[in-house]
């Protein structure tokens, strides 16, 4: 099965242009806080031009009648839920078509506890390293064994992986832990918020090239 790929942090109608064009499966927007936030009236436009590829909100700490309601007024196919959200919310969300991805960070072996529990209401879940007070697109990668053990654990589940990840470092990601998904925020950016149109290219190139190991 070929990988798929999904653009993050994305504020600006020619980087959606752009993800969409480089084969991107997935486009991000974030309403969890962070230099890369975005306002309900940014990502109408945002998903105005994304092509119909599906655009996933990032939440953390909006209550589930708040994501439902950003979602409808935005046009936003699903949710990516960091924090403490519950199986009960992912699948009240999941029930109104919403795709719902939930989140696993990671700082240590015993967190991998978490992975498991983590699949029950969700269409995939996403595994990304637990760097203190930042919440996705710190750059930094996961470790590769910690990242296969989680892998193991989904059991088949649709596995996203994120953190660290580079058009340089995506490859042998792929090839040694194999995730269904892979997100990309920093690692395509020439500063938070801003992508670099020619790191998004190479970085679809190098997973599409690599998407066949999987």
């Amino acid at each position: 099965m070929a990988v798929k790929l999904k653009i993050c942090g994305l504020m600006r109608a020619p980087d959606v242009s752009r993800a969409v064009a480089s084969g991107a499966s997935y486009l991000g927007v974030v309403f969890a806080g962070g230099p890369r936030t975005v306002t309900p009236e940014q990502v109408s436009e945002l998903v105005g031009v994304s092509a119909g590829v599906p655009v996933m909100g990032v939440f953390a700490g909006q209550t589930v009648d708040e994501i439902l309601q950003i979602s409808e007024r935005t046009g936003l196919s699903g949710a990516q839920l960091h924090g403490s959200y519950s199986r009960a919310d992912a699948e009240r969300l999941r029930g109104t078509g919403l795709t719902v991805w939930r989140v696993v960070r990671i700082a240590a072996p015993a967190d991998l506890d978490a992975v498991s529990a983590a699949v029950a209401g969700s269409d995939a879940v996403l595994i990304e390293p637990l760097v203190p007070s930042v919440l996705g697109g710190s750059g930094v990668p996961l470790e590769t064994a910690v990242a296969r053990e989680a892998k193991a654990r989904l059991s088949g589940h649709p596995m996203v992986l994120a953190g660290g990840l580079t058009p340089e470092t995506v490859g042998s990601a792929l090839a040694i832990i194999r995730p269904d998904i892979v997100d990309v925020s920093s690692g395509v950016e020439a500063q938070p918020g801003i992508k670099d149109h020619d790191k998004i290219a190479r970085f679809a190139e190098a997973v599409f090239a690599n998407s066949s190991i999987t």
